[in-house]
């Protein structure tokens, strides 16, 4: 029985989410984002598309045996090989879903090269093989809302009756709007029979800015799951955000009287981590999870808050697991001090990660007389990780008016240490000389930006560096009073996701045929 009051969550930050270019995530990670996603309540956790990688697989495999709570999906292509191995990764799960697609729409039928009939066929044939396999199948007719309507609504009852319990409808290239959106779902239900029997979902992506609009209009349509990520993160200009559409459920349940299983307390602890773990901060001004988003500059704006915040706030900062605090952080301030306030800030770390942040806040507290909010942020948000191939051990940078400048570099490259000079136009590029000298690489250098993250000569610089090799993209970020030793540190994390690109595009990977990029 479907409940109509219930929208599910469906999560796909480590599947569509890390697909973002340059938003690649290490094995640990991904299992780390994964648990945080099962804490908050996340209905499904699409943990990943198992054929496209060996680690792609051992991370859905892995994710299926630890995860307690959720159902955990896998992406598979039309084809035996693909659902095969999806389940396989899902098997172990408390609660596994196969989650299969192909494009439906005239542009996307070309690529298979399959007519109506044939493609019809292969719809029937495959969804049949995932339920023989699973009792828990999605299936997803990819670019639905530029396929035409009589032919979607034909799939649409072809995958129902071959045993599809959830049918997504996706907004593949973020093409509709929200009357569209809704009227699409109504349409289904009105003329698929057995239409009312499963559950159709919506997944909408942003690149007209509608995403959530979108999915919140499905949803008053009849849709009961909401495909979403993290921060709003994935292809292009991103997915539907997670936080937004559960916050908008809950602020507006006057006119929206859904529900979701999310505990929204824990939304700005994990949209902190995803966007550590990706390397994708998040833009000031982006709704619930922004630097700005309680923020109140203008006098008529502060004033009222001061009488009263319902003036100008909607939404309570705790809410979204935010709260106010009046510990000031410095050199004498202890763990307990430091987990208190990172948890007011939205963090809530394990003892290893705290230990790891204590020791470089130590550090700072050394060099600063008071360490702010944003500064203990840009400790959290270092993305350093233990399987890093390589790691900066000692930088000396010689700079000034009279040249040249150069860069003496220790690096520990697969627990080898090595040490380089070298000479550049200015200390940054020669230290970035100096690294590719000691492990050399074709990658471009793509962007290099520098922010301070707060006031003051001692303020921390967080540097943003993005690499591409061959189509691949990778970020690094870190942040350091020094932003020499800042822009080294984010340059060698942008190297490691690399490193961790190639292993997923390694051959071997059968990707080949129908692409995945952009499923759902």
């Amino acid at each position: 029985m479907i409940d109509k009051d219930r929208v599910l969550i469906f999560d796909t930050t480590l599947r569509d989410g890390e697909q973002s270019p340059g938003a690649t995530m290490t094995h640990d990670e991904k299992i780390e984002i994964a648990g945080l996603l099962d804490e908050m309540g996340v209905d499904i956790i699409e943990a990943g598309f198992p054929i496209a990688s060996e680690g792609d697989f051992k991370a859905v495999s892995e994710i299926a045996k630890l995860t307690g709570r959720a159902t955990i999906c896998g992406l598979a292509r039309a084809n035996y090989k693909d659902i095969d191995r999806c389940w396989e990764a899902v098997r172990h799960a408390k609660s596994p879903r196969i989650h299969t697609f192909i494009g439906t729409s005239p542009l996307h039928r070309a690529i298979p090269n399959l007519d109506m009939d044939q493609m019809a066929g292969r719809i029937h044939d495959t969804v049949s093989h995932a339920r023989n396999l699973c009792d828990n199948v999605q299936w997803s007719p990819m670019d639905a809302t530029r396929t035409e309507h009589d032919y979607l609504c034909r799939v649409v009852e072809i995958a129902i009756k071959a045993g599809a319990t959830t049918i997504n409808i996706p907004d593949t290239v973020g093409y509709t709007a929200p009357r569209e959106s809704s009227d699409l779902i109504r349409m289904l239900l009105e003329r698929v029979p057995g239409a009312d029997t499963i559950i159709f979902a919506t997944h909408c992506h942003n690149d007209l800015g509608m995403a959530t609009a979108n999915a919140l209009a499905a949803v008053e349509a009849g849709a009961r799951q909401i495909e979403c990520t993290i921060n709003g993160l994935g292809e292009r200009a991103g997915n539907t955000a997670l936080e937004e559409v559960v916050m908008a459920l809950k602020v507006r349940h006057d006119i929206m009287p859904y529900r979701t299983g999310v505990d929204s307390t824990r939304i700005m602890n994990i949209s902190r981590r995803v966007a550590t773990v990706s390397g994708f901060p998040v833009q000031f001004n982006k709704a619930i999870v922004g630097k700005n988003a309680f923020a109140h500059e203008s006098g008529i704006h502060q004033d009222g808050m001061l009488k009263n915040a319902e003036t100008f706030e909607i939404m309570r900062p705790t809410d979204i697991g935010l709260s106010e605090t009046n510990l000031v952080m410095g050199k004498h301030s202890g763990r307990a001090a430091l987990r208190s306030k990172l948890r007011d800030l939205g963090f809530e770390l394990a003892d290893n990660q705290l230990n790891d942040v204590f020791v470089r806040f130590k550090d700072l507290a050394d060099r600063k007389k008071e360490v702010y909010d944003d500064d203990l942020i840009a400790l959290v948000r270092q993305n350093d990780a233990a399987e890093d191939r390589l790691k900066i051990k000692t930088l000396r940078v010689v700079c000034g008016t009279e040249g040249p400048q150069t860069a003496d570099l220790t690096m520990e490259i697969d627990g080898e240490e090595k040490t380089v000079h070298m000479t550049g136009d200015g200390p940054v590029d020669a230290t970035f000389k100096a690294v590719k000298a000691l492990f050399p690489i074709k990658a471009r250098l793509q962007l290099y930006q520098v922010n301070a993250v707060t006031e003051g000569t001692d303020a921390q610089a967080t540097v943003s560096v993005r690499l591409e090799e061959d189509g691949r993209i990778a970020t690094g970020q870190s942040a350091d009073t020094d932003t020499v030793l800042a822009s080294a540190k984010a340059y060698v994390n942008a190297i490691n996701r690399l490193l961790v690109r190639r292993e997923k595009s390694a051959p071997g990977a059968d990707t080949k045929g129908v692409s995945y990029k952009d499923a759902g």
